[in-house]
């Protein structure tokens, strides 16, 4: 079977989406890159907002446009809030809740699996591997008045610590070379297990059982770290990223979101954290056109996000999710304001990636090189990211794909820095 993946939406849709794509070619199937050359799809939706569930829509017709004799599995939080939407779209044979996700290969194939061994499958390739993102918790606990996901992925629930090292061991066999941990609500991991610690303690798993190189954390809500958390970065496998969703920086509208900090919570965290990490790069999410959000809470907002100096912002425009208690609150602001608003910090945004780039420039830094983006008289050009998150380009005679090299980091230009390499790579790399 000829099968074509596609995710929308967060990390952990991208860690679900490529652990089926292992788990379908260790059953001897083949991952297509082409929608016409499948005769299955295979997509994994997002309902986080209006506009994801329409891109998800459209992807299905796109399918079946590209294939009509194809079928269609849809899985993700869109199918399990709204599956009488998506049955009856063109060439969809198969709805399969977020419950049952792990289960779909088997679904489609009818095959069992029993472990997952990617090794023999990728050992031919390892170049082709570079991060790999592995789901170490599904579900949340949370309340966020504005937050389908709850209700689309149910309750917290985590993996086993023994689990994740045996899957990031098999990954690091495989070539990766950096591991990515995500959740709906990472910060929470072994808290069903009645382990408060348990994402410290998975993380201090990671660092003494396992070898891959670099260990990467993907969104923690704030409220779930304490300051001690941080010492955790001693070792320097632990990339010096973190990704803290602030929504906003208001305190009444955070008290409408229903979300467990305020200013001076997140204030001292983020101290803590730049105390204990060198050039740690923090970047955040946030929402901008909440219900009742006056002009005065969203200023409020922007000058206390100034003032948290981020790496960078992820920004959303309020979007009205049924079943949330957020859709059923007075004073919705309009779209031409979310605009307006949303413009603004994506703007801030873009100053604060270019700053804190250029806070980096005359260090050395470890970078993992993902593609070969094109070549030059004198080489080819390389691009990655550093360990805190930042693309890089550098030109090198070598390609150094899927090989991490310290690099003298450069100028930060149009979303990325030019760097040089000061390290010898691995002989057996290709040269130009």
């Amino acid at each position: 079977m000829k099968v074509h993946l596609r995710m929308i939406g967060c990390r952990l849709n991208q860690s679900e989406i490529e652990t089926m794509a292992r788990q379908f070619s260790a059953l001897g199937h083949e991952i297509v890159d082409e929608p016409a050359e499948a005769d299955h799809f295979v997509i994994n939706t997002c309902a986080v907002t209006n506009e994801a569930a329409k891109t998800s829509r459209k992807l299905i017709r796109d399918f079946n446009r590209a294939s009509p004799a194809g079928e269609t599995t849809v899985t993700g939080c869109y199918a399990q809030i709204a599956p009488g939407e998506i049955s009856g779209l063109p060439g969809v044979r198969r709805l399969i809740g977020n419950g049952d996700k792990s289960q779909l290969v088997s679904q489609i194939t009818g095959e069992r699996i029993d472990i997952i061994d990617i090794e023999p499958h990728n050992r031919d390739a390892p170049n082709s591997r570079t991060r790999a993102f592995v789901k170490a918790q599904d579900g949340c606990d949370n309340a966020c008045t504005f937050c389908v996901t709850t209700i689309a992925r149910g309750a917290g629930r985590s993996r086993s610590i023994a689990e994740i090292v045996r899957e990031v061991n098999t990954l690091r066999r495989a070539g990766y070379q950096e591991a990515v941990l995500t959740g709906v609500h990472l910060g929470s991991f072994g808290h069903d297990h009645g382990d408060r610690a348990g994402l410290r303690h998975l993380v201090e798993a990671l660092l003494s059982d396992t070898e891959m190189p670099r260990i990467r954390l993907s969104s923690l809500e704030p409220w779930d770290l304490a300051p001690e958390f941080f010492s955790l970065w001693h070792d320097r496998r632990l990339c010096r990223h973190l990704h803290l969703p602030l929504q906003s920086g208001c305190d009444d509208t955070l008290r409408r979101m229903r979300r467990n900090t305020s200013q001076r919570e997140f204030r001292q965290l983020m101290q803590a954290a730049r105390a204990a990490i060198p050039q740690l790069r923090v970047t955040s999410d946030i929402i901008v056109g909440f219900p009742g959000e006056t002009d005065e809470e969203f200023d409020q907002s922007e000058r206390f996000i100034r003032e948290m100096d981020f790496g960078g912002l992820h920004v959303f425009r309020y979007s009205s999710r049924p079943g949330t208690p957020a859709s059923r609150m007075r004073h919705q602001i309009g779209e031409r304001d979310k605009k307006a608003r949303s413009q603004r910090l994506l703007n801030l945004s873009s100053q604060m990636e270019r700053r804190f780039g250029e806070t980096l420039r005359g260090t050395d830094n470890d970078v993992l090189w993902e593609k070969v983006k094109g070549a030059t008289p004198e080489g080819y050009v390389l691009s990655g990211y550093s360990d805190n998150y930042m693309r890089v380009r550098a030109v090198d005679r070598r390609d150094l794909t899927n090989v991490i090299t310290t690099t003298k980091l450069g100028a930060y230009t149009d979303g990325e820095i030019h760097g040089t390499l000061i390290e010898s790579a691995p002989e057996s790399v290709s040269l130009f």
